[in-house]
């Protein structure tokens, strides 16, 4: 029997201050959950906040407003993301993800609604 594999999305929330990658850290997740439905693959997210200022400019010059990483590309940085915009984020992943395993025989599924 094939077990589909969840995807695992690694993202990195960058900023000195707590409320800041607390509020993004919400936004993933509520994003994350509605994408479940469509992609059940999308089950896991790695989710690592990085507040020392040394840390943070390996990926960004912003220290204070938050900055978002996701699979080591810096895709927002210096402002506030919206939840659609991290929703394409993470599906567009998905479907890459979906697609490569499918290009080598494992079998993914996509729930549509």
């Amino acid at each position: 029997m094939n077990r589909e594999k969840p995807t695992v999305l690694n993202i990195k929330i960058l900023s000195i201050q707590y409320p800041e990658r607390y509020a993004i850290r919400r936004l993933v997740t509520v994003a994350q959950q509605e994408l479940q439905a469509q992609y059940p693959q999308l089950q896991e997210l790695e989710i690592v906040e990085l507040s020392e200022p040394a840390q943070i400019n390996r990926y960004a010059q912003v220290l204070v407003l938050p900055s978002l990483v996701i699979e080591e590309k810096l895709v927002c940085s210096g402002r506030f993301p919206g939840k659609e915009e991290v929703m394409a984020w993470l599906e567009r992943l998905t479907v890459v993800y979906m697609d490569a395993l499918r290009s080598v025989g494992i079998p993914c599924r996509q729930a549509y609604t």
